[in-house]
C-alpha cells in the first residue's frame, strides 16, 4: 500500500458478479469495490450489510476491500 492510498469504512449495499460489490461510504458516496487477494485466498465471505474497510484508489478507479469488520 502506498502513502497515497486512503483507508475508509463502508457498508456493502449490493453484491455484483465476479466478486464486485457496491459499497456506500460513511460520507454518503457509493463506490465499486473488489476483494483483495488475501480475502480471496482465505475465502473470507462478504455479504450485503457487512461493514468493511476499503482502500481507495487515488486515481478514482475501483476500491479494494481489505478487511471485514
Amino acid at each position: 500500500m502506498s502513502e497515497r492510498d486512503q483507508e475508509v469504512q463502508g457498508i456493502v449495499e449490493e453484491a455484483l458478479p465476479n466478486t464486485l460489490f457496491k459499497v456506500s461510504l460513511e460520507s454518503g458516496e457509493q463506490v465499486l469495490a473488489f476483494l483483495a487477494g488475501k480475502m480471496r485466498f482465505h475465502r473470507i465471505r462478504v455479504l450485503v450489510g457487512d461493514k468493511v474497510l476499503l482502500t481507495l484508489d487515488p486515481y478514482g478507479g475501483k476500491a479494494r476491500i481489505t478487511r471485514r469488520l
